[in-house]
């Protein structure tokens, strides 16, 4: 937002034609003021109705230094070529008009959307002309002034208030979260060697490209392509009909809903300028899956349902922040949404996805500390019953953070985050989920009753794995904490690139070996052969490297007795087994994950040696 500010003597306005063809008619008469403060006002396009309070507060304390009490905000689209969409504009100076009048002062506005002649007296003081320039930065810092108020909930029902003391009764992983969170405790710098792991398997940055965007080279992509369809899978287990799209990763904000939804958003937008204007770049499917619903007609006896997108998201984190497979700039977030009739419903069906997170995290040796976000004292009421059940249900405190009544709106009720205590002790937001009550009406989605009666429906946010990249991190998390149990770290078997590595231990046993390979591969498993002119030890440190759940090794007794020796990661054991009892293991490590085929050769001899 920009401000020009006169002190004058004398001002007078006179509407002269309209400048919006959809704006009502006016009366085209001069109206005229005496001692009074003129702010010339320019809403931008980063400007949303969080910015009212401040920029109250400011004209509010000019009034003051020059001695008026009379304001005429005069609407003034020459102060910036960033100007925010009409009706947002429109919509900022009323509230600013309405927030100004409400502190006492006797408050007037010019029209808007008219070209209007003036004349002015400005007085000739020191603070008779000045400017303002007010960000979304400035509002930020307003709004920090307002703290988060945190409880414990226990299973039992109990509320209390965190502190040092308190936290000796709490399991450790419960202890660092809300240090971390409600105490404030820094985390303390350690050696991240999880970071050697994830660019051994092809994890890495692109240098030429902004911060935090990743690339990946074949095990990764592979990895990465894996997750991807196991996140649309495991949708189709909360029972509902899902319906998958795909969709833009551009926005225009001079579009009200877009504009409004990225306001309520915060201030990690990612944004692109254009022919057409200025667009932000999507933080998740949210934009897309919306503009879509406003287009579906949809009646109650289709609630719930879920839209999903594996979605290209990006947020605009700090440069010195980011961190691989974890924060990033640019990442992909397995968006559901589901669609309920009402609020309740929407309880209910977070109730189904929390257990789907809960069961998911367990599958891999983790489990999750969650943070309770309501936005107000008023929604803790309305919700302290149904955050007590998800409390007594997992048999583990919870901790709870009431947002303040200044400062920033939002447009869910209550958020719920799923965090690990990760291998180096650090709380780590893996999953979300939050209730959504007015997006609906923003982008225009409606349902149709059992009575005819059109109404907004209360959208369910979900990612139940997470982005694609944090249940990676979640992945080698696990591994890392395998490692320091003194396991062999390893990646669960579906998704790992390499899930059995054939090591013939001549070039005689090759053609052997090729059957096996075969055999394997058409039941869907990743194989590959190690033909390459090295030693039996060192193919077997290789495959060790490369977390091999399962290393075959194959002579001329194995070709004999049609018997393999196979090297189990997961147990350290080494088994002779056949081949129909290789294959039944493969089964039961399978069952029910998505398979996909290598991106790479299957022999070692043709692999391109490459760096993440």
């Amino acid at each position: 937002m920009r401000m020009l500010v006169w002190h004058c003597s004398k001002f007078a306005y006179r509407p002269v034609k309209k400048a919006v063809r959809e704006l009502e008619d006016i009366e085209k008469t001069w109206k005229s003021f005496e001692e009074l403060l003129v702010i010339f006002i320019t809403v931008e396009l980063d400007d949303s109705l969080e910015i009212i309070n401040y920029a109250r507060d400011e004209i509010i304390s000019m009034a003051k230094e020059v001695g008026v009490t009379r304001i005429l905000l005069y609407p003034y689209a020459h102060l910036s070529s960033e100007l925010a969409p009409l009706e947002s504009a429109r919509k900022i100076l009323e509230s600013l008009y309405v927030s100004l009048k409400e502190s006492g002062l006797e408050v007037y506005m010019a029209p808007f959307g008219y070209y209007k002649e003036f004349k002015a007296e400005v007085k000739g003081h020191p603070l008779a002309e000045r400017s303002r320039i007010i960000t979304r930065e400035d509002v930020i810092r307003e709004r920090k002034k307002g703290e988060k108020k945190y409880l414990i909930i226990t299973p039992e029902g109990e509320e209390i208030v965190p502190s040092e003391e308190i936290l000796e009764r709490f399991p450790r992983d419960f202890r660092i979260l809300v240090e971390k969170e409600a105490l404030g405790k820094p985390l303390k710098a350690k050696k991240h060697e999880m970071l050697e792991y994830l660019k051994r398997f092809g994890f890495g940055w692109e240098e030429r490209s902004d911060f935090g965007h990743q690339r990946l080279a074949p095990y990764a992509a592979l990895i990465f392509d894996i997750v991807s369809e196991y996140s649309r899978a495991i949708t189709k287990r909360l029972g509902i009909p899902v319906y998958e799209v795909k969709g833009t990763a551009f926005f225009n904000m001079r579009d009200r809903a877009v504009k409004e939804h990225a306001d309520l958003y915060g201030d990690r937008l990612y944004k692109i300028k254009t022919d057409r204007g200025v667009f932000v770049l999507r933080y998740a499917a949210c934009h897309q899956q919306f503009s879509m619903l406003s287009n579906w007609y949809i009646t109650h006896r289709y609630l719930p349902f879920g839209i999903f997108e594996v979605a290209d998201s990006y947020r605009y984190e700090q440069s010195g922040e980011v961190e691989l497979s974890f924060r990033l700039r640019r990442f992909w977030m397995p968006d559901l949404h589901i669609i309920t009739r009402n609020e309740e419903e929407a309880k209910n069906m977070l109730t189904k996805v929390h257990d789907l997170i809960i069961e998911e995290a367990k599958k891999l040796g983790e489990t999750y500390e969650l943070l309770v976000n309501v936005v107000s004292e008023e929604e803790y009421k309305r919700y302290k019953d149904f955050i007590r059940s998800i409390a007594k249900k997992m048999n583990k405190p919870i901790l709870v953070a009431i947002y303040p009544a200044v400062g920033l709106s939002y447009y869910w009720t209550i958020n719920i985050e799923y965090h690990i205590i990760d291998y180096l002790g650090r709380p780590r937001e893996i999953g979300t989920v939050q209730i959504d009550i007015g997006n609906a009406e923003r982008f225009g989605i409606f349902y149709v009753d059992e009575n005819g009666n059109k109404k907004h429906p209360v959208i369910l946010h979900t990612a139940i794995l997470g982005t694609i990249e944090r249940y990676i991190y979640m992945l080698f998390d696990s591994a890392m904490k395998l490692k320091m149990q003194g396991k062999k770290p390893m990646l669960p078997f579906w998704v790992s690139p390499i899930q059995v590595r054939i090591i013939p231990i001549d070039k005689n046993i090759f053609e052997y070996a090729e059957e096996i390979r075969r055999a394997l591969a058409m039941r869907g498993y990743r194989v590959d052969i190690d033909d390459t002119n090295r030693t039996l030890p060192r193919k077997i440190l290789d495959a060790e490297r490369e977390w091999v759940p399962f290393i075959v090794v194959v002579g001329r007794r194995e070709k004999e007795t049609k018997k393999l020796t196979v090297r189990i990661r997961a147990t350290n054991e080494q088994k002779v087994l056949s081949l129909e009892e290789l294959i039944n293991i493969l089964n039961s490590e399978q069952d029910g994950y998505p398979t996909k085929q290598m991106y790479f050769p299957d022999r070692l001899s043709m692999r391109i040696h490459m760096i993440a």
